[in-house]
């Protein structure tokens, strides 16, 4: 395969715990569709919560390094970040240091996450104890 970029012969490496297609004169990288996933689950693992992946997809100005058919630009996760997919599910291109940020959005998200149950179950808990017989007849007895 050759980067959509500069036609460079991609390289097999080893990034991030998994195996990519890298240029070695511009340092993108071609992912195939499922290492993506992989690539967030380093930071975020729950697929559920991630939020939907693409976003006002347009035509961008990379070919495919697997069918030649012109890569979509979109805007990953309705983040400021924009990535090129293929339309045929082939994978995604990542410019230099665009996986960086890939990774520090899902650990953006993770930690969002978890701020969002601590504040649920805070709030749980206080309705609980406003609900309580207990609270309810101190509210009473401030009262009399």
């Amino acid at each position: 395969m050759n980067c959509p970029v500069d036609a460079s012969a991609l390289q097999r490496t080893r990034l991030h715990g998994m195996e990519v297609d890298q240029c070695p004169d511009c340092q993108g990288m071609w992912l195939d569709y499922e290492e993506l996933d992989q690539l967030e689950d380093r930071e975020f693992k729950m697929d559920l919560d991630k939020g939907s992946l693409v976003f006002s997809a347009h035509e961008g100005d990379y070919r495919c390094p697997n069918c030649g058919c012109t890569l979509k630009r979109f805007k990953y996760r309705l983040h400021d970040l924009e990535l090129d997919l293929c339309p045929e599910l082939h994978g995604f291109w990542l410019d230099r240091g665009e996986e960086k940020r890939v990774l520090e959005l899902m650990k953006e998200r993770g930690k969002d996450i978890k701020s969002k149950v601590k504040a649920e179950r805070e709030w749980e808990k206080t309705l609980r104890q406003l609900r309580s017989r207990t609270f309810l007849q101190k509210v009473r007895d401030f009262f009399k």
